[in-house]
């Protein structure tokens, strides 16, 4: 079954709180934030800043057009009185307007909108809303000067002030200047800038807030296949399952993959260890039984001795045998890459030495980058079984071939291995191919034929989900084993 801190460490990727975390027993560690915080924080803020440069870009960019609105109105005033105003050509005067004002509000006193013109002699003109108030409009300006200046403080309060000088040409070619002031209150242009305000920010809130809610429907969709490996992962935990089901979409199908062949890699291990252990409780009551007959038939001491000694040997060959299996790591999804070409050649160093009386030549024939995903020590034990059994048998020659291959998953990311050990020896005869194929079937666990060694390569090559052939070497004319690693 899955391990506890396996299941654990996957079920936080989902937690049922998005709370920042509960005070543990001792109250000095927090949980962490799930993915769903992480990211409504993450959003949050970069809502915030997006929105909050968004609104002031806004506001700056109406009050700019506002500001330039007013002036254009004041201007447009400015024109509409100039056209109601004329100069005596005998009297050297002005003339006050009197047409109708551009707005009804020049007619209302303190409405907040004034017109001032003032003549380059006499009295200023004021219109009507500008009567009674202490307007500070008295500087004639030059000929063709426009400006448009605020907020200014007057009596009546802050305005904007557009002021226009103008020069009437007379018949007499006499020039006679005046100065025509247009102000508005500033609450006017605030107030509209205030209401711009409300409603831009209104919207810009509800705005975010839709997005926000958006973005949780998004990530609870988004998020439910890890819902969902976790409620799997629980169930597996339970024992009410026993692997990840799915269907899940292709990027967390990725992890539930290598989760479940984790979960296989555990139980097979498992598995192992117990058969072993039956195994080696069973391969031992026949020569138990035989020694404790004979010790207690009575018969001669020197008999007893021989057999005692030959079971003692064989419960030894049957605890070496079952150990050896019992400590292979078999397949590892998470397994370190281990190159193969300076363990071969320490091997065959090895067995040269054992072998000298025969002189046997070992050739190599290795793909350079060949790697072996797995245990260092289960490397170590194929290829030492696999390269004896090869010496043992061999004339003169043994030949030693790794080749990398594709694995048989397409998906999978490492490459798979393909092990060749021949040799030129008597080889093994057609009629025993087939027993040797099917050496992993035993009703009885000690080891005959080939020994253990052979025994031992066919458990290492099925807990690494491989395949082990036999046949006869086409190049060598002996005995030719094949072992085939591939990622499934």
């Amino acid at each position: 079954m899955l391990p506890m801190a396996i299941i654990t460490a996957i079920g936080r990727a989902w937690p049922h709180k998005d709370a920042v975390g509960m005070a543990s027993g001792d109250g000095t560690s927090r949980r962490p934030l799930s993915l769903v915080s992480r990211s409504t924080i993450a959003t949050l803020l970069v809502l915030i800043g997006f929105l909050g440069i968004t609104g002031f870009a806004l506001d700056r960019a109406y009050a700019h057009a506002a500001l330039a609105g007013l002036r254009g109105r004041l201007q447009s005033y400015a024109y509409a009185y100039l056209a109601g105003v004329d100069v005596s050509a005998r009297s050297d005067r002005m003339i006050p307007p009197d047409t109708p004002p551009p707005n009804s509000d020049f007619l209302r006193p303190g409405s907040g909108l004034y017109a001032v013109i003032v003549p380059q002699d006499g009295l200023p003109w004021e219109a009507p809303s500008a009567l009674g108030r202490d307007l500070p409009f008295h500087e004639l300006l030059p000929a063709g000067v426009t400006r448009f200046t605020g907020p200014v403080g007057t009596s009546a309060g802050a305005m904007y002030v557009l002021s226009q000088g103008v020069e009437w040409v007379l018949p007499n070619h006499q020039r006679y200047r005046l100065t025509i002031y247009i102000a508005e209150n500033e609450a006017l242009y605030q107030t509209g800038l205030a209401a711009y305000r409300r409603t831009l920010f209104g919207w810009l809130g509800a705005l975010g807030l839709a997005l926000l809610v958006l973005q949780q429907i998004l990530l609870r969709w988004s998020f439910s296949p890890l819902r969902r490996v976790a409620r799997d992962l629980a169930k597996i935990e339970r024992g009410s399952a026993d692997r990840l089901s799915g269907p899940y979409p292709r990027e967390v199908a990725v992890l539930t993959h290598g989760l479940n062949r984790f979960i296989e890699s555990e139980r097979e291990h498992l598995k192992r260890y117990r058969n072993t252990l039956d195994d080696l409780a069973h391969s031992l009551k026949t020569p138990l039984a035989v020694a404790r007959s004979r010790l207690e038939s009575g018969d001669g001491t020197n008999d007893v001795r021989h057999d005692l000694l030959a079971q003692v040997q064989q419960m030894d060959q049957i605890v070496a045998y079952q150990l050896a299996r019992a400590k292979m790591s078999g397949h590892s999804t998470f397994a370190t890459p281990v190159p193969v070409q300076h363990h071969a050649e320490a091997v065959v160093r090895s067995l040269e030495r054992v072998y000298a009386a025969k002189n046997i030549l070992c050739e190599f024939d290795i793909d350079e980058g060949a790697n072996f995903f797995g245990e260092e020590g289960d490397l170590l034990e194929l290829l030492g079984n696999l390269l004896e059994n090869a010496f043992k048998w061999a004339n003169h020659r043994v030949l030693l071939s790794m080749k990398k291959v594709a694995p048989g998953n397409p998906r999978a990311w490492r490459l798979g291995l393909e092990i060749r050990v021949e040799d030129d020896g008597p080889g093994i005869p057609a009629e025993y191919l087939e027993r040797v194929l099917q050496r992993g079937v035993r009703g009885d666990e000690r080891v005959q034929g080939h020994g253990i060694g052979l025994a031992i390569v066919e458990d290492i090559v099925r807990s690494y989900r491989g395949t082990l052939q036999v046949d006869r070497s086409t190049e060598l004319g002996g005995a030719c084993f094949r072992v085939r690693l591939t990622d499934t």
